[in-house]
């Protein structure tokens, strides 16, 4: 008996094991956290969208992204240590700034 319950234990955790490898993997997602809050952000909204201005405070160079709740995020792009970026406009609302 304690052969057969064994057996069946390993069955099913090597089931378990080839199941989980066969699960494709899932793209990882451009943007992660919020920024900093050494990116300072200024958004204006519009009646089509808002603006948004983006300047970098903090001690080094950042990569960001614009999310927006319904429409579709902005690129990720780099602002250099003391940079700001021209208003961008964006159609939807603004949701935050990520770190991408």
């Amino acid at each position: 008996m304690r052969i057969r319950h064994a057996l069946v234990g390993a069955l099913a955790g090597t089931s378990l094991a080839l199941g989980s490898m066969a699960v494709p993997a899932q793209a990882a997602p451009a943007a992660s956290g919020t920024a900093p809050a050494c990116i300072t952000r200024d958004v204006t909204y519009t009646g089509q969208g808002f603006w948004v201005y983006l300047e970098n405070t903090c001690p080094r160079a950042m990569s960001i992204q614009v999310i927006v709740n319904d429409g579709p995020a902005g690129r990720c792009f780099s602002l250099g240590k003391g940079y700001t970026a021209a208003p961008f406009f964006y159609e939807g609302t603004y949701a935050r700034t990520a770190v991408c």
